[in-house]
């Protein structure tokens, strides 16, 4: 996820469990209290992104796809990071060490908003279709949700409107609102979000807001809800997630039969459970090739399928349509021979096969991409320039090949 998500729901996380807790003894042990509780949260929910520190230890763009989300997303250096946080905050803020010296409550506040902060953090960059690899040196493997859209608008309209409104300035609360309302309206210029789209987050809005409203000064209704509301919401997408798989799957093995569909690269867009991105990845191992395709699904019901997917994102001029909810866009083929050759043969392309979900790989050019990110904006930030007989990167991490299946023959 994006690093202004992972803040908002840290801070959300944070008040509420300082909320949950039995007041302090005073006033001011209260405050303090707040303040840590939030601020631990919220830092917990970003720590592990001070990976992109260790990107220039391999050369781009492998330092980037091997160290993003590497060593500091694992389970097993969790807890050094979280007493590391913990030590970082123990001796930079002398009112916290005070309060935490005097308070067992304040230090159990401390631990849990600490430790579900980093928790928090891995879930929440499973749920997308870069992936993690949550269990090294265990395993090397990695686990894409393929569930939500990296930037959600819905995390902050339903943790940032009850968030808003109990900030103790009026100010800050208008801003907070003013804030919230300029996100969705920008995501509905850019085409990204749809009129009922932008129209249900109103709604969450307001249910979030009118919850913690009637709440009283020291409730948390409106909290529980927005994170209700969150958790439900990564259920809805993860089913609709599933079941656009299975139509694209019917689909593809309806258009060529002779083909074995290894992956499908589900990507959600923002707060729209019934219109997907896919990327296939299929193998065919008799021609000696291997398939990418690029499109959309919908999966919403017949009478529905005409407002489930903004125009802007599926109308192509090379669009081609593969079944009533399976639109293809683009298609590519490679080698197996050549893509398995490199592998056994280039130390740079091995590594770089070791973050590739859908390897792209384009001889005439001699470059290695992967085919989730053709369509960034500034460009496939995942491109690599293949050169014969390059120096081995030194200290390249054991993640496991996303497409290992891909890589060995299937007999």
């Amino acid at each position: 996820m994006d690093n202004i998500t992972h803040s908002i729901i840290g801070f959300g996380v944070g008040e509420l469990v300082h909320r949950s807790l039995p007041r302090e003894a005073d006033e001011t042990s209260q405050r303090v209290r707040h303040r840590l509780l939030l601020v631990s949260c919220a830092l917990a929910s970003n720590f592990p992104d001070l990976d992109l520190f260790l990107t220039r230890l391999l050369p781009d763009p492998l330092g980037y796809l091997l160290h993003h989300r590497g060593h500091t997303h694992t389970a097993l250096l969790a807890l050094p990071q979280a007493l590391l946080l913990a030590a970082l905050l123990w001796l930079c803020w002398p009112s916290a060490r005070a309060l935490l010296q005097a308070s067992r409550t304040a230090r159990w506040g401390l631990a849990a908003s600490i430790a579900t902060g980093f928790a928090l953090h891995l879930l929440m960059d499973y749920t997308n279709s870069y992936g993690v690899h949550p269990w090294y040196p265990f395993s090397g493997r990695w686990f894409f949700g393929d569930m939500v859209f990296i930037v959600e608008p819905l995390f902050w309209v339903a943790v940032g409107t009850p968030m808003a409104l109990v900030m103790r300035w009026r100010f800050a609360r208008w801003l907070g609102f003013a804030g919230l309302f300029a996100a969705l309206m920008f995501f509905a210029s850019k085409g990204y979000l749809g009129g009922p789209s932008v129209a249900a987050l109103l709604l969450i809005a307001l249910a979030c807001g009118a919850a913690q409203w009637r709440a009283g000064a020291d409730g948390r209704a409106g909290l529980l809800l927005a994170l209700g509301i969150s958790v439900g919401f990564i259920a809805v997408q993860g089913a609709a997630s599933q079941l656009g798989r299975r139509l694209i799957v019917a689909a593809l093995y309806q258009a060529d039969s002779s083909s074995r569909v290894l992956d499908v690269v589900m990507t959600a867009y923002p707060s729209q459970p019934l219109c997907w991105s896919y990327i296939s990845v299929e193998s065919h191992e008799a021609a000696g090739s291997y398939r990418l395709r690029r499109g959309v699904a919908s999966v919403a019901p017949t009478w529905l399928a005409p407002l489930s997917c903004p125009a802007g994102l599926v109308e192509s001029p090379s669009a081609r349509a593969l079944s009533p909810s399976v639109v293809q866009f683009e298609t590519t083929e490679g080698s197996l021979a050549q893509l398995r050759a490199l592998k056994n043969g280039n130390c740079q392309v091995d590594a770089w096969l070791r973050f590739g979900r859908a390897p792209w790989l384009d001889m005439t050019k001699g470059e290695l991409s992967d085919y989730r990110f053709a369509l960034t904006p500034r460009g496939n930030f995942t491109t690599l320039h293949i050169v014969p007989a390059a120096a081995c990167p030194q200290g390249v991490p054991g993640w496991g090949y996303p497409r290992h299946d891909l890589l060995s023959p299937q007999h």
